[in-house]
């Protein structure tokens, strides 16, 4: 069994994406994900959080699950509704920095949970949502799967995963800004910089928005669409689970 390696040592995950290893890059960088991601995403990621929250639309009353969660920022978005997010990360430090951070928040808990065995019963949720975070995943198309399984029938998925631009000039533009420059900044603002080597090469390893549309459509979800977000950067995509809604509960 893989074991995560000590809180001193900067941690690198890979393209195997072992989860011990991916768990504990995030744990080394918890306390700083938040600012340093602003500063990356040149305040886009802000931008990006707004649409994922207009696109789940969460209302009073209903239960959604946010994975990949980090500290919760996206969480608390959608409990400002009303509805009762759970936050679930498998990386103890980001579930640990959430708690602290958004203490009393009400209408929000925080669940340290591994998206490809989702510690819930069936159709437990309305709407599920992942940002950023699918990409992280060893089995995108298993853990797709198990969010099938904790939507109740009627029930939504909203993805939103970095992509790849249509356009060739701005691709071009786009890859010399993560190839070149993010390094840099991120050595500058980050606690572990070789974290952001990675994330860079996992963005770079992604399918596109067609492809991921399919895996979409293979694990069960109908009414499968995305829209691109800053030029292709980001792409949200969205689905339904088969079935009529029951409604809030």
């Amino acid at each position: 069994m893989a074991s995560h390696p000590s809180d001193h040592e900067p941690n690198r995950a890979d393209l195997r994406k072992d989860p011990a290893r991916v768990s504990g890059m995030f744990d080394q960088v918890a306390a700083g994900y938040d600012r340093t991601n602003t500063v990356l995403s040149l305040g886009n990621d802000r931008l990006w959080r707004a649409a994922m929250t207009r696109t789940v639309a969460p209302r009073r009353g209903q239960r959604i699950l946010d994975l990949a969660a980090g500290t919760g920022v996206s969480s608390v978005a959608l409990a400002r509704s009303g509805a009762s997010v759970v936050a679930a990360d498998f990386s103890p430090g980001m579930i640990a920095e959430g708690r602290r951070k958004h203490r009393g928040f009400p209408n929000l808990s925080f669940v340290e949970a591994d998206a490809t065995a989702l510690p819930f019963g069936d159709e437990k949720f309305d709407a599920v949502t992942i940002s950023f975070g699918l990409r992280n995943v060893v089995e995108p198309k298993k853990a797709l799967r198990e969010m099938l399984r904790v939507t109740e029938p009627g029930g939504r998925l909203v993805v939103c995963e970095f992509s790849h631009p249509p356009s060739k000039t701005f691709s071009g533009l786009y890859r010399f800004y993560n190839d070149r420059v993010l390094p840099v900044v991120a050595k500058t603002v980050s606690s572990n910089a070789d974290a952001y080597d990675y994330l860079n090469e996992s963005i770079r390893d992604w399918p596109d928005q067609p492809t991921l549309a399919a895996w979409i459509r293979e694990a069960g979800w109908t009414d499968v669409a995305y829209r691109n977000l800053s030029m292709g950067i980001v792409a949200l995509h969205r689905a339904t689970k088969p079935g009529a809604a029951t409604g809030p509960r």
